[in-house]
């Protein structure tokens, strides 16, 4: 994906080719576009590739989850269902159903990030580089991202970057050498954690969403004037309330760079143990 992509470009940058390894690790909702992408940046940055599947230990952990999930649906709980139930999802509309008439519920979709997570910290602890996540600060305001998977990481590069202008930055690192694929830059974002997932399933269109991040985040400004822009009101709740129910996550996350005027972190401390409500 574009921020994996764009991390691996700083990285080279910043260490060296010699001095960076990306991992992929595919599985069963893997498209074949992003692993050659994958291919395709590492030889274009020079720098090490180690590709491992993801689906063995995927199918090892349902395995081992099914009979404490059983009744429950989804790939974890099947086979004691009168007839298939599609969730809701608590990031956004309706899971997608499986061929089988099987939901893959969000359980489903965090298991396979935190194995992966799993990988890259064990990497770590066998060489010894550190992790770097690949978060952006879009998926961090709304906490769409796994706590123990894909944040896992010693610093998070463009934790402080909107998606919009990680795509800003990655044509800014391609203007001088192309190295990113086009395809990487073109296609819908997607954690590809379930059949045909897209970032906007869950979440509002990026341009909308980075928008009233922007207002919320990094110009403090509330509901009321977020409205005032322009911005939808039951959009401009949804997005608040989703900053708002994120920061336990975010409490937990790697550091990031900040190259904004309020990065997450030190630059945005909010208390997690009351309800609260900011402006």
């Amino acid at each position: 994906g574009i921020d994996s992509a764009v991390v691996a470009c700083l990285a080279a940058e910043a260490l060296g080719p010699a001095n960076v390894t990306a991992l992929a690790m595919p599985s069963r909702f893997s498209s074949a576009g992003s692993l050659d992408d994958a291919r395709t940046l590492a030889a274009a940055l020079e720098i090490r590739l180690e590709t491992v599947s993801n689906e063995p230990r995927f199918s090892a952990y349902l395995d081992a989850l099914r009979p404490l999930f059983r009744g429950t649906g989804g790939l974890l709980g099947a086979g004691r269902l009168t007839a298939p139930r599609t969730p809701a999802d608590p990031r956004g509309k309706a899971a997608r159903v499986l061929p089988t008439g099987e939901p893959l519920e969000l359980a489903e979709e965090n298991l396979q990030s935190r194995i992966r997570g799993a990988l890259v910290m064990a990497w770590s602890n066998r060489f010894g580089p550190l992790a770097l996540a690949t978060g952006n600060k879009s998926e961090m305001a709304v906490g769409y991202a796994t706590l123990y998977g894909d944040m896992c990481g010693a610093l998070a590069p463009i934790g402080d970057l909107l998606k919009r202008r990680v795509y800003d930055l990655a044509r800014h690192l391609d203007a001088a050498r192309p190295r990113i694929p086009p395809a990487t830059m073109s296609k819908p974002p997607s954690a590809e954690l379930r059949p045909d997932q897209k970032d906007e399933d869950s979440l509002p269109p990026y341009a909308v969403l980075d928008a009233v991040l922007d207002m919320h985040v990094e110009r403090g400004m509330d509901v009321p004037g977020i409205v005032a822009s322009g911005i939808d009101e039951t959009t401009a709740m949804h997005v608040v309330s989703l900053v708002r129910q994120a920061e336990h996550k975010r409490r937990q996350a790697p550091p990031v760079l900040k190259v904004t005027r309020r990065a997450f972190g030190l630059g945005r401390r909010m208390p997690i143990a009351h309800r609260w409500r900011s402006s």
